[in-house]
């Protein structure tokens, strides 16, 4: 019976992975979502405000400070959890709330949730000028890393936890810092980053050299590494620093044209 069944499990997993070749958009129609599945909207240029809407009985996860307002049955609630684990216990969130913390979120997270009958609309915003960053993990298909403090919310169900640099030399001198926030999930984040944010996909092949502190985020399998500017000259007289991080594929990266370090330095 054993034989059995262990011969219907690896024939599961076949067919598992023949579909997810052959038909790839009916699987993930079929696959049962962690997350909840919201709509939203972003509003503003360089000042913006993402607005989400929640059906009954789904929830959105926000840094605490980041809700901008909400309808009425949205219920506010601060817990330690982010909801990612439902049957975790007391000591388990705590555990994962101290995580947060050191990749700079707080220790506890704000959840809105919709009890009424009807769709109801919550919205944040961020704490200084730039643009606010939607991802679809589910789509992204592995984790994502992102700058501390960048993280503004997501649907209920995403794993917020903390992530590291590949190297020290890499957090010491890549200007996203040798600690970031790990988002893990199936459902839509939101992120923010200083000034104007592109994203660029890239090969195996493909690198990338960008300014430290302008990488905002990038998905898991993206080699994040430093290097040097160039001679004596580049690095006295180039404006462009000392170090320069370097990225290779495969994977996506998302650039940020004014991080917040850059706006300080502007005003001061």
């Amino acid at each position: 019976k054993q034989c059995w069944l262990k011969l219907k499990q690896g024939l599961r997993s076949i067919w598992q992975l023949i579909c997810h070749i052959r038909f790839p958009q009916f699987c993930s129609a079929m696959v049962k979502r962690k997350c909840h599945e919201v709509d939203y909207e972003i509003h503003g240029g360089d000042l913006q405000v993402v607005e989400v809407e929640l059906d009954p009985e789904e929830t959105a996860v926000a840094e605490p400070g980041a809700m901008m307002f909400f309808e009425k049955d949205i219920t506010f609630e601060v817990q330690f959890s982010d909801g990612s684990k439902p049957d975790e216990g007391f000591f388990s969130k705590l555990w994962s709330a101290a995580k947060r913390v050191v990749s700079g979120e707080t220790l506890a997270l704000a959840h809105f949730t919709n009890k009424g009958s009807k769709k109801r609309k919550v919205s944040f915003s961020a704490a200084h000028p730039g643009h606010i960053v939607p991802v679809d993990l589910g789509s992204l298909g592995k984790p994502l890393y992102c700058e501390r403090q960048s993280f503004v919310c997501a649907a209920k169900g995403t794993e917020i936890s903390v992530g590291f640099c590949s190297s020290m030399s890499t957090g010491f001198y890549g200007g996203a810092g040798l600690i970031m926030q790990k988002l893990v999930g199936d459902g839509i984040v939101f992120m923010h980053g200083g000034g104007t944010v592109i994203k660029k996909e890239l090969s195996e092949d493909d690198e990338l050299c960008a300014e430290c502190g302008s990488v905002l985020a990038y998905s898991d399998g993206v080699d994040f590494t430093v290097q040097a500017s160039g001679g004596f000259k580049n690095k006295m007289f180039g404006g462009e620093g000392k170090i320069l991080a370097k990225l290779r594929g495969p994977g996506n990266v998302w650039l940020q044209s004014l991080p917040f370090s850059k706006q300080c330095e502007a005003i001061w």
